[in-house]
């Protein structure tokens, strides 16, 4: 995820300060990282930097001195190049469960253990996704993001099945007799 493009997409709406920005995040991307108040300030220097974004003004409130940021038309500029971007497909595989399996099988471990505890963690945190995305209450953020991570568990949890029912002649392959 692009810190600085998703910075532009809250500045989007009008001037903001970071500690604004970060609550904004927290609350848009409820199932991502929190995104650290250093991460924030920096990100903004970089968008300054870059003419992406520029100071509004600073606020004191009755508090400490805020600065206020805004996009500039360059950073609205690159929000929409950015946003309409495809992502590729990732090329690769590079899953911590897939490299479980195989070493299980190389090892000669129990790779079908493996795989009921993962399935067993899988619908556990479906459970919760699940539970949070049905809260009364719950904003939008909460629910796409509930249904995007339960997409991908499901993903999972149909490559453990699939896997499962092949793990004899894997381990066959592997170590032949």
């Amino acid at each position: 995820m692009s810190t600085r493009h998703i910075l532009l997409g809250l500045l989007a709406s009008g001037p903001r300060h970071g500690y604004d920005l970060k609550r904004r995040h927290d609350e848009r991307f409820p199932q991502a990282r929190p995104l650290a108040y250093g991460q924030v300030y920096t990100t903004l220097q970089r968008l300054v930097r870059d003419g992406l974004a520029e100071v509004d003004g600073t606020d004191a409130d009755g508090g400490p001195e805020r600065t206020r940021y805004r996009a500039t038309e360059d950073g609205r500029r690159e929000l929409a190049h950015w946003a309409g971007e495809v992502a590729p497909p990732a090329p690769f595989v590079a899953n911590e469960i897939f490299a479980k399996v195989v070493v299980s099988i190389l090892a000669s471990g129990d790779p079908a253990a493996y795989l009921r505890e993962q399935r067993a963690a899988h619908m556990a945190r479906m459970r919760e996704l699940t539970a949070l995305k049905t809260t009364p209450g719950a904003g939008l953020p909460t629910v796409l993001s509930a249904d995007y991570a339960l997409s991908h568990l499901d993903a999972d949890l149909r490559w453990m099945t699939t896997t499962a029912a092949r793990l004899t002649s894997l381990t066959a392959e592997v170590d032949p007799v």
